[in-house]
């Protein structure tokens, strides 16, 4: 089977404008153009479309989903296992916020009780799983399974108020980090007083401090990209470098 670009997006529900501009920036190039001057697809791209389709459902930049369909090794077949095990994650994630929202209704119409503590399980859980979905592999390998399975209980107990505080002291983070940033000085007081506030947040899921292991994580902030964007978006270019620094200063031996 072969499609016009119309039929193509009509297909795949997505636009003419939007396959117009993969085509601009070489992520999907059509199998020719005929005697019209018109765009033809073939199977080829109809697969392809599909892998763009699926990185897109998890957010993955364009940039990103080029070189991964570029790379000489990717295999079609174990990108869609991957697809499955991720989309199979993030129905888990739904499922315990719907489970959250039903226990909530049944708690407000007087049909049974809710703690504090249960109207936020599906928020942590959500967020546990994602932390599982993007790191896992990595941090277990870097801190031992035994260290990270503490780590998982300690956030999924905490209380109402304490996982306020993690997500507030997170924005803290960020926006302290960005003012820092602006004397340029990793060791002056301003970013110290950022890394003491990355050590408290930390406290909250680790179960015991190391200089080490803050040294460590900060160093992954850098060579990691999805960490490095996690810090240069909001707070600036070379954020996740400048807290790397200001960490290694504040957790020297």
């Amino acid at each position: 089977m072969e499609y016009s670009i119309k039929k193509l997006g009509e297909l795949a529900g997505v636009s003419s404008r939007t396959l117009r501009y993969y085509d601009t920036i070489g992520l999907l190039k059509p199998k020719r153009i005929n005697s019209s001057g018109y765009r033809i697809y073939g199977q080829a791209e109809v697969d392809r479309l599909q892998q763009i389709l699926f990185f897109r459902e998890f957010e993955i930049p364009l940039e990103e989903i080029k070189s991964y369909l570029d790379d000489p090794e990717f295999k079609n077949s174990e990108a869609l296992t991957h697809h499955r095990q991720q989309l199979l994650a993030k129905r888990e994630r739904l499922d315990h916020l719907l489970k959250t929202i039903d226990k909530t209704i049944q708690h407000i119409k007087g049909e049974s009780g809710m703690t504090d503590k249960e109207k936020f399980e599906g928020f942590k859980q959500k967020q546990l799983d994602e932390n599982e979905q993007k790191y896992g592999n990595e941090i277990r390998e870097k801190y031992g399974k035994d260290t990270i399975e503490k780590a998982n209980k300690k956030f999924g107990n905490l209380s109402e108020d304490q996982y306020n505080q993690l997500q507030e002291m997170a924005s803290q983070i960020l926006n302290d980090l960005q003012a820092a940033m602006k004397t340029n000085d990793p060791s002056g007081e301003e970013a110290q007083a950022v890394a003491a506030l990355h050590k408290e947040w930390l406290a909250f899921t680790w179960p015991s401090y190391s200089k080490e292991a803050h040294r460590g994580l900060a160093d992954m902030y850098v060579v990691d990209e999805r960490f490095k964007n996690y810090y240069d978006g909001p707070a600036g270019e070379g954020a996740a470098q400048f807290l790397r620094d200001a960490i290694r200063i504040f957790a020297a031996e």
